[in-house]
């Protein structure tokens, strides 16, 4: 029932705008004209050699034209032979944020703050702390190419640790803000971060609306390079797998400064753009001992000099190690350090080396030490933890992947967390070094048997995919729920109350129900895989994440293939085909929702047969085929009438209308969306009637009756706000402004207007909100 009053909603005629309104549309129209006369061309030549229509340019030029699209850009760029800097600023004019190089502050008046917190304890480095400072000196003293430091060495050698600790000393030489990404290039359980990926994160942060951030890499480094050109930014990306996954995150001008860590050498960095090499060895003994001091107080080391050495010599001026020895020692003040000394003897060749080369080899040794001394039941949380999907995870789910209460996984997390084998990063939330994630899953291995693990992971999958589906319900209500099965034993969803709980939830999940899903589909739980997909996919969709919830569709789609189910293959289809409609894939959704159509009519479904034909009616009427939409429309229809369900039957007569109306057909139009008025107020179909008033009066409207598609607005309206349906509720404001405008009534439009610019930005529906800006714009007095 739901599926087909969001299609008609979403299929009107509307033209949606690029984001930007008129003052970005201003500044992208004269920078044209600028570059256009620069180049020394006319109008029409520039046309001529671009190939777009001359009305086309003049429109950007005057204004008039407030959808200038990322291809349409490049287009122009490559007429104009621009260079990188000038074609940079052009597609940063383009999408509807300032270029770099004025005032401190980012594109959207935001300075990204992303840098962690330094570290509490910090010991020696200094000669590469002065020689960080001497590099950025430099730079300041003669200017040139951007200050790229590249810091390498193994794992738990203290490359964030000292990235962080200079960053933060030298906050005040970067005023226009600090962006900080974990490129992840050596991590256990996923695969590097995507240099694009990476890209977006910044862009983010940097205040561009989601859906003004280009699809491709290039244009994504583009944009990037144009917003933090002029400023003075620091970039550090942690953890880089290589070369390849830095470049296109380095920034084009000389007045940021970038740090990299990496346990690559990143030679080709160093020749290609002339990155100064950091090589990181680990602590010396004064260093080392230092270390220890401060977290074991000095009169304890004094007391045991010879276990002192001991424990130094083992530890090999490792930072990571000697954190955990000093953990360890901290929580078990009446063991001596000699004893200490002589496990981390013990377990020195039991283990081996993680890598025959590479130097934090040793970092495992030590962990397979402090793991022995665990309690049984942190051993297991710790094995459990390093087969957890996501980079990190929280109280509740580890209860389910552990199958303790939260209460009981608190207390083993906080114990882990002394010995420094997980680190807490926000309230509730834990994560490990990849190292020790790594180690803990090998422990898991060896140490758990394999269908406790699974049993580990099927809980952990439940967890996300029940509250998931939790918060898909609290997101759309009205949507036709799917059905689950029952959470297995000892997984507890999370409660969310309402609809902001479900978003922060799956805001802050978002990483890790993706891996879930993955999970899912490694261990052929092939229903979860696309539950997972249906779970997620109103809140991909409303934060603009629509390449996210194409993937998750891709992957449901080829699940329900597996599971054998056609009627989850069919709706797989189905809702693939929709989420490639919404990213302009026309050719391919129309494809997949023919599949979908074929699959209901093959097991004799009519139910998935009207869905089929409402996303069929949607996907052609956004490519402007409104006669096949009323063809699909009418098909939905006459299934409806023969399954006795009155709610679909309004649906399907509302649709019908509204496809007639998109035609010019008035009567047929009005008469059919009438029927379906009377026919939800007879059955008390509260949204079908809301549905019906508001398409009379797109009819009205469109028919001239102004006043007469004022009172349909309005009673709609009125049924919304009392359905809580602020979804529909955003779109007939905006349709009520228009009619308001058409009466004259320009007060009454401006509020009406304002009113759904807010609903659309709180929905983060991007280029709905910034078309209702650009038409508050022209009803400015001022202009």
């Amino acid at each position: 029932m739901g599926t087909s009053v969001h299609a008609r909603v979403r299929s009107r005629g509307d033209v949606s705008r690029r984001p930007g309104g008129a003052e970005v549309t201003g500044r992208f129209g004269a920078l044209l004209r600028r570059l256009r006369r620069q180049a020394g061309l006319t109008q029409e030549e520039l046309a001529s050699r671009s190939g777009l229509g001359v009305r086309t340019i003049r429109g950007f030029e005057t204004g008039e034209r407030a959808d200038p699209r990322v291809v349409t850009v490049g287009l122009l760029a490559d007429a104009l032979e621009l260079g990188s800097a000038a074609r940079d600023e052009l597609l940063a004019a383009a999408v509807g944020v300032e270029h770099g190089g004025g005032d401190s502050g980012s594109s959207a008046g935001r300075v990204p703050r992303q840098l962690p917190a330094q570290p509490g304890v910090f010991v020696g480095r200094h000669q590469e702390l002065a020689a960080l400072d001497k590099s950025l000196d430099a730079a300041a003293g003669h200017g040139g190419t951007v200050v790229v430091s590249a810091i390498g060495g193994g794992g738990g050698v203290g490359k964030t640790w000292l990235a962080l600790r200079w960053a933060h000393q030298n906050l005040d030489r970067f005023p226009d803000g600090q962006l900080f990404v974990d490129l992840r290039g050596f991590a256990a359980d996923s695969e590097p971060v995507a240099p694009g990926q990476a890209v977006r994160g910044f862009l983010d942060a940097l205040g561009v609306p989601a859906g003004s951030i280009p699809a491709e890499l290039d244009a994504r480094a583009g944009l990037y390079r144009s917003l933090v050109a002029g400023k003075r930014m620091l970039v550090v990306l942690d953890n880089a797998r290589d070369t390849s996954q830095v470049i296109p995150l380095l920034p084009g001008s000389p007045a940021s400064t970038v740090l990299v860590t990496s346990r690559d050498r990143l030679a080709g960095l160093v020749v290609a753009h002339g990155a100064i090499p950091m090589p990181l060895d680990v602590l010396d003994d004064l260093d080392a001992r230092d270390l220890l001091a401060r977290r074991m107080g000095h009169d304890r080391l004094a007391m045991e000099p010879e276990a002192t050495a001991a424990l130094l010599r083992h530890c090999a001026g490792l930072p990571l190690a000697l954190a955990v020895v000093a953990a360890r020692a901290a929580l078990s003040p009446d063991v001596s350090l000699a004893e200490l000394a002589a496990e981390l003897r013990d377990t020195a060749t039991r283990l081996g080396a993680l890598d025959a080369g590479d130097p934090a080899a040793s970092v495992r040794t030590v962990l397979s030490w402090s793991h022995a001394a665990l309690e049984p039941e942190q051993a297991r949380v710790l094995a459990l933890l390093g087969v957890a999907p996501g980079a990190d995870i929280s109280v509740p789910a580890t209860a389910s992947l552990t199958g303790l209460s939260e209460a009981e996984v608190g207390a083993v997390l906080r114990g882990l967390e002394r010995v420094s084998v997980i680190e807490r990063h926000a309230l509730g939330r834990y994560r490990t070094h990849d190292l020790v994630k790594l180690f803990a899953a090998d422990q898991a291995r060896h140490d758990l048997p394999a269908d406790a693990i699974d049993a580990a992971l099927r809980r952990l999958v439940d967890h996300y995919l029940h509250t998931a589906f939790a918060g898909e319900r609290l997101l759309d209500p009205h949507r036709q729920p799917i059905q689950l099965p029952e959470p297995v034993a000892g997984c507890h969803p999370r409660r969310l109350d309402d609809q902001a709980a479900a978003l922060a939830w799956l805001d802050t999940e978002h990483p890790n129900l993706l891996a879930a899903q993955q999970v899912a589909a490694n261990q052929g739980w092939h229903a979860a895989v696309w539950q997972f997909a249906w779970s997620l996919q109103t809140f991909l969709w409303r934060r603009g994440h629509l390449h996210d919830n194409l993937a998750t569709w891709r992957a449901g789609l080829a699940a329900a293939r597996r599971s054998g189910d056609p009627a989850a293959e069919a709706r797989a289809h189905r809702i693939l085909g929709r989420s490639l409609a919404l990213v302009g894939l026309h050719a391919d959704a129309t494809r997949h929702l023919g599949e979908a159509l074929a699959l209901a009519e093959r097991s004799g479904d009519p139910v998935a047969q009207v869905h089929a034909h409402n996303s069929l009616a949607l996907a052609w009427g956004q490519q402007g085929e409104d006669g096949r939409a009323l063809e699909h429309a009418e098909r939905a229809l006459a299934l409806c009438q023969t399954l006795g369900d009155p709610a679909w039957e309004v649906d399907a007569l509302n649709n019908t209308g509204f496809a007639h109306a998109k035609l010019g057909h008035q009567d047929q139009a009005r008469a059919s969306c009438e029927a379906a008025l009377n026919l939800g107020r007879a059955n008390n179909y509260r949204l079908g009637e809301a549905a019906a008033l508001d398409s009379l009066g797109y009819i009205a409207h469109h028919s001239d009756h102004h006043a007469t598609a004022l009172d349909y607005y309005r009673d709609a309206l009125a049924l919304y706000r009392e359905l809580g349906n602020a979804y529909y509720e955003a779109d007939t404001l905006d349709s009520l402004a228009k009619t308001y405008q058409a009466l004259g009534q320009l007060g009454q439009a401006r509020d009406a207007r304002r009113q759904a610019l807010r609903l659309y930005q709180a929905q983060h529906r991007t280029e709905d909100a910034d078309r209702v800006q650009d038409a508050l714009d022209a009803l400015d007095p001022a202009r």
